[in-house]
């Protein structure tokens, strides 16, 4: 393992995903919706405090997320994330055992919730239970083989415990799924950039970047392996020889925001 562990995803979680079916009447509907909102907003309040470091009142806005709506996944998901941190920071056990029960709680009612599986994997990871995030991820991908966001995960773990050709298996295959994943693309180039393969990191960069133009460290990463790479020609003749481009270091958790 590389002694880096990858951290657990800010709650970021706004929407309710859960489909509310047609009510018998209205006012059930307008009472549905209602809750729907106010869940929403409190998740956004509770993201913009948990932003700020204020995790205790992230927490309010959170539990009364799941007060107003109680099958809401998201605020199950930013519940259990910021429990989890506050955890860690503070070194208590019972925090992280609650966090374990909320992130379960979330894939509950979400069987497919992400950032969820996302975060649990890192707790059972940090409880010396990496056998169980490997497990966790596996059983979701199984479940799921036409999704690529499984095979991510399970590429971020590979790596993070040394495997990076199984992590590149896992992302290859996660871009044949879906070709338009800039998460993949991004997670791909990195790789490649850790293993040297500039040329190859910078297609797969510049991909990402095109699917989703946000990306401020897709495009820091296409500026700077551009020059290296459009250095590197003159660099040899100066030199009269071949130069062998030399991995760029980065961090091993892939960009979530």
């Amino acid at each position: 393992m590389t002694g880096q562990t990858y951290p657990v995803a800010p709650p970021f979680c706004f929407a309710n995903r859960r489909v509310a079916f047609a009510p018998l009447a209205a006012i059930a509907l307008f009472c549905c919706s209602g809750c729907q909102w106010a869940a929403s907003g409190k998740n956004a309040m509770g993201a913009r405090l948990y932003e700020q470091g204020q995790y205790t009142a992230a927490l309010q806005q959170f539990q009364q997320v799941i007060e107003t709506d109680p099958q809401n996944a998201d605020g199950y998901y930013n519940l259990a994330a910021t429990t989890h941190r506050l955890g860690n920071q503070r070194g208590e056990t019972e925090l992280i055992q609650q966090a374990e029960s909320l992130y379960n709680q979330c894939l509950d009612y979400d069987p497919n919730h992400v950032d969820c599986h996302r975060g649990l994997g890192v707790l059972l990871v940090d409880t010396g239970r990496a056998d169980r995030a490997f497990a966790l991820l596996k059983n979701w991908a199984a479940r799921n083989p036409s999704f690529a966001e499984p095979r991510i995960e399970l590429a971020r773990l590979y790596e993070e415990y040394g495997e990076p050709q199984t992590a590149l298996k896992y992302l290859e295959d996660s871009v044949q799924l879906d070709a338009n994943n800039a998460r993949a693309w991004l997670a791909l180039g990195r790789l490649r950039e850790q293993s040297g393969d500039l040329r190859q990191a910078l297609q797969n960069y510049q991909r990402s970047l095109a699917l989703n133009n946000t990306q401020t460290a897709a495009a820091e990463r296409i500026a700077s392996l551009s020059q290296h790479l459009n250095a590197a020609p003159a660099q040899n003749l100066q030199n009269g020889g071949t130069q062998i481009a030399s991995p760029v270091g980065y961090d091993s958790g892939f960009i979530r925001r």
